[in-house]
């Protein structure tokens, strides 16, 4: 059952050469009462990685019962919230670029589009399967346990990322807000619309036409939910052309109305939205402190 504890979150960049990969570490400490938890629901992220000590999460991409998940759960590129539950318990989240995805994950990112596995048997994480490994030392100390994760990823930093002038010009696109349809980021990549679809499903997970749709909604829900003197109807993307559409595509992504949401307490989301937000091209990047620059000052 759902009742109140206490959430802590920390968030660390990665060192400079896996910032094209990976975006920020997420460190959410929860404590709980027994036999209760902390819920939240997720906005559509690109693919992730969580990596627990304690109890692990259940969750759910979608509607649907939540259910167990694995100490180190994976999930691919997500058009659905996540729906997730946590225990007492220490959890690093690590998200992937497409241009991470092409990087490490020998797979396509649409097989595992809304799909969450265990990463320590699932062949498409087994690069990361040993990190899970070493994360934790029972010391509790969050820059030891990121610089930790830093390391171990920059042991593969030489590893070729196929097709990275394409994604890379592919997520700068969608990340403008003037890109509106699948023709003009067909023109903005420089590809023709079939090998634009291939491309984005195997690295992007999804349709370009889906990608584009989730960037409107995301870039919404940003506005809404980092201004709070805004109304739903103040905070909808230019791109929509009424409040009609705009809540079609929340339903669609989010399984519930606007108003729904609005309504419902956020204590894991909140303390890292802006983040997730900076991380799918919604918002202004944050300064974050990074790994690279804790090292200088130590």
């Amino acid at each position: 059952m759902a009742g109140n504890g206490k959430i802590t979150v920390e968030l660390f960049k990665p060192s400079l050469p896996l910032q094209p990969y990976l975006t920020a570490f997420y460190l959410t400490e929860s404590e709980c009462p027994p036999g209760t938890l902390i819920d939240d629901f997720l906005h559509p992220e690109w693919a992730a990685m969580r990596f627990t000590e304690g109890t692990p999460p259940i969750a759910s991409v979608g509607p649907g019962e939540m259910a167990p998940q694995w100490p180190f759960v994976a999930n691919g590129p997500t058009s659905k919230t996540i729906h997730f539950g946590v225990e007492t318990s220490r959890i690093w989240g690590l998200g992937l670029q497409p241009a991470g995805w092409s990087k490490f994950i020998d797979c396509p990112a649409d097989d595992l589009a809304n799909t969450t596995v265990d990463g320590a048997t699932h062949p498409a994480f087994a690069l990361f399967a040993k990190l899970s490994e070493r994360i934790f030392d029972g010391k509790g100390n969050a820059l030891a346990e990121a610089t930790r994760i830093d390391d171990y990823l920059m042991q593969f930093i030489d590893r070729p990322v196929p097709r990275e002038t394409q994604i890379v010009a592919c997520q700068d696109a969608l990340r403008d807000p003037d890109v509106a349809t699948v023709a003009q980021l067909s023109e903005r990549v420089g590809m023709e619309k079939r090998s634009l679809e291939r491309l984005c499903k195997r690295y992007f997970g999804f349709s370009p036409k889906k990608l584009l749709q989730r960037q409107r909604f995301l870039r919404s829900l940003a506005q809404f939910m980092l201004d709070p003197s805004l109304s739903w109807l103040d905070a909808i993307d230019p791109q929509y052309f009424d409040q009609p559409q705009f809540v079609r595509d929340f339903r669609s992504f989010m399984g519930m109305s606007p108003s729904a949401y609005a309504e419902l307490p956020h204590p894991i989301l909140n303390p890292i939205m802006r983040q997730r937000m900076a991380d799918q091209g919604a918002a202004d990047p944050l300064d974050l402190p990074t790994i690279a620059r804790y090292r200088e000052a130590s």
